[in-house]
């Protein structure tokens, strides 16, 4: 069924304008595939989506968005620093958390990057639909995410 689901999703995606979730979600349904927001989120992340200003793009630039995923295929799932371009809006810290503001739709993408990167100053990360809280074990290391984070935003 996921095999599927996915093909579908590649082919909406190449195929015709797909602007946000809740618009993949709706394309999907009349496919018959009724999908969750958070199912949805992890399969747009393991497709390796991208979303600019005209919706989302295939990691090899083909749909209708920006073609900001154009970049040679690999195995790996996106990194921090694509999603941050892609979804980031904001970082603010608060003590031992970092607290990351995203489009809508990008917090579970950008927070199964984060936990795939494997950083040593995360603890884990919780993910709303346009938040993510990034818990750190102390302040020093909330710091040097939120660093790390803003110089993402800043390229």
């Amino acid at each position: 069924m996921k095999l599927h689901r996915h093909n579908a999703i590649r082919e909406l995606v190449a195929h015709a304008l797909v602007a946000n979730q809740d618009e993949l979600r709706r394309k999907l349904r009349r496919r018959g595939f009724e999908v969750t927001q958070a199912t949805l989120s992890r399969d747009i992340h393991e497709l390796r989506l991208t979303k600019g200003p005209g919706g989302y793009s295939l990691p090899n630039g083909n749909g209708n968005g920006n073609g900001a995923g154009t970049h040679a295929v690999d195995d790996g799932p996106p990194s921090t620093a694509e999603m941050m371009e892609s979804f980031g809006l904001s970082v603010t810290r608060a003590i031992n958390q970092v607290v990351l503001r995203t489009t809508m739709g990008g917090a579970q993408p950008m927070a199964a990057a984060l936990d795939h990167e494997g950083w040593n100053e995360v603890v884990g990360t919780i993910a709303g639909d346009d938040t993510v809280l990034v818990i750190c074990p102390d302040m020093k290391r909330a710091h040097d995410v939120e660093t790390r984070m803003r110089k993402m935003l800043e390229k």
